[in-house]
């Protein structure tokens, strides 16, 4: 009886494997996954032992295999954390290095994007700045102009930054008048390969009976650090009573630029002493890395005591905007615990982070091993900085002290103590108001919506730290 059990078990159990080989039929072997080209897969690699290195939140990317992705800028982005807005990857980093040290190819003005409150769809942009010794300032191009159309066309929002980018344009200028934008004249520009100073204006501005320096800066560029010393030493030779640094436009760039900055406006005895600027987080591995074998360049920027210029400042006016980001926040941060910082103008843009450029030759030994792709280059985010006061993590900015509208339609000349931010700066250091003429021109209601000088903006606000790196450092985690 129990054989005839075990035999009627026997049975069901293969009508059930077959019912259930019907229900679900073998589909056999399939294909094999395609993978991606060799060359693809080694770029793939290179960003991956990057990103696993040193990408600050290395710990919280997902795993993708680098053989099947066939895109490797797009497998790079979904490498980021959602927190990250600025780690990016290029296949020309020479260009990029070239832009941070303020050589790129561009028009030399920097504009504002524009659209009508009671017409979304007419876009149109305004000059911020212009650059002396441009294809725009060559062109007549003064802070105000407006821009209504692109190579016969309309401004739209798929080609609006065109206006930026390229190496020939075509802009039709508008007029404005009775409360709307008419068609003006054209004007053709070639881009050039420009050498920027970002030193753009400094001047003394006498008001109240007090002389009150004013400094336009447009990037942190530490190779125009003698500009710089030229400016501020101006200005100690004036005695100045106060002074206003015009940030509002200034996307960042090397933190060495704003350590020299910092120092030369900060008070002597903190400058001497050389106090904490920043503070620098990196990731757990490269925080531990540093703090084990002391190496305080790395967790920390200290204001420099030997710069040839010392203005001793106990009050500083800072005009900000949404262009302002990056090393500007740095530079407001890193002197707030020193000294009183008035800050005029709109909230600033909110990057409390910097990053390491890194490319193939960066990390491995051999060059045959990076040859087809010597010119791929990786910019992540390894460090969050906070001030000596441990303020960090500023992901909405700065909100002013003063709240007052960059006015561009129509727009005074910057450095005219009548232009709406200077002014009131001036008004707060000499408690004298500032007389000035009330629009005349019927403007209509517009709002600004991306501004910037060249398609390599966002690659400044990354504030790279390299400069402050010996050159024959290894990194640690290379793959060698």
């Amino acid at each position: 009886m129990k054989t005839l059990k075990l035999w009627l078990i026997a049975i069901l159990a293969g009508l059930m494997m077959t019912v259930s080989c019907k229900k679900d039929p073998d589909p056999g072997p399939g294909p094999e996954k395609e993978m991606a080209p060799i060359l693809t897969r080694k770029i793939n690699t290179f960003i991956k032992d990057v990103m696993d290195d040193v990408y600050l939140w290395y710990k919280d990317m997902p795993f993708i295999d680098v053989n099947y992705e066939f895109d490797s800028k797009a497998y790079f982005k979904k490498l980021l954390v959602a927190e990250d807005k600025w780690s990016f990857v290029t296949d020309n980093i020479k260009e990029v290095e070239n832009s941070y040290q303020g050589i790129e190819k561009a028009y030399g003005y920097s504009l504002a994007f524009g659209r009508f409150s009671n017409a979304p769809d007419n876009y149109f942009a305004i000059v911020e700045f212009v650059y002396p010794n441009t294809p725009a300032s060559k062109a007549g191009f003064v802070r105000g102009d407006i821009i209504l159309q692109i190579n016969g066309g309309s401004i739209t929002a798929s080609n609006y930054r065109q206006l930026l980018s390229g190496t020939s344009i075509n802009v039709t200028k508008g007029i404005l008048q009775g409360g709307s934008i008419g068609p003006g004249s054209s004007v053709s520009m070639i881009a050039e390969e420009l050498n920027l100073n970002p030193v753009l204006m400094y001047k003394v501005i006498d008001h109240g009976g007090q002389k009150i320096g004013y400094l336009l800066y447009a990037q942190y560029i530490d190779r125009f650090k003698d500009s710089l010393n030229v400016a501020l030493q101006y200005f100690k030779n004036q005695n100045i009573n106060g002074l206003v640094l015009d940030l509002r436009y200034n996307p960042g760039g090397q933190t060495t630029a704003a350590q020299h900055l910092a120092s030369a406006l900060a008070p002597v005895n903190i400058v001497n002493t050389e106090q904490t600027l920043v503070t620098y987080q990196w990731n757990d591995k490269y925080q531990a890395y540093w703090q084990s074998r002391n190496i305080q360049s790395q967790l920390k920027v200290q204001f420099k005591s030997d710069i040839p210029v010392k203005l001793g400042l106990s009050k500083l006016h800072i005009l900000t905007g949404g262009g302002t980001a990056s090393a500007s926040e740095l530079t407001i941060i890193g002197l707030e615990p020193y000294m009183q910082i008035v800050t005029v103008g709109d909230t600033t843009y909110g990057k409390y982070t910097a990053s390491i450029t890194l490319k193939p030759k960066d990390i491995y030994e051999n060059a045959t091993t990076y040859k087809e792709f010597e010119n791929w280059g990786v910019q992540p985010i390894v460090i969050r900085f906070a001030n000596s006061q441990g303020v960090t993590n500023f992901k909405n900015g700065f909100a002013p002290k003063f709240l007052v509208r960059d006015e561009l339609l129509p727009a005074l000349p910057l450095g005219d103590k009548t232009e709406p931010l200077l002014k009131k700066a001036i008004e707060d250091i000499t408690g004298f108001p500032v007389m000035a003429m009330k629009r005349a021109v019927a403007v209509p209601e517009y709002e600004i919506f991306d501004r910037g000088f060249s398609r390599f903006d966002r690659f400044k606000q990354n504030m790279p730290i390299n400069d402050l790196l010996d050159e024959d450092f290894k990194w640690p985690g290379s793959h060698r």
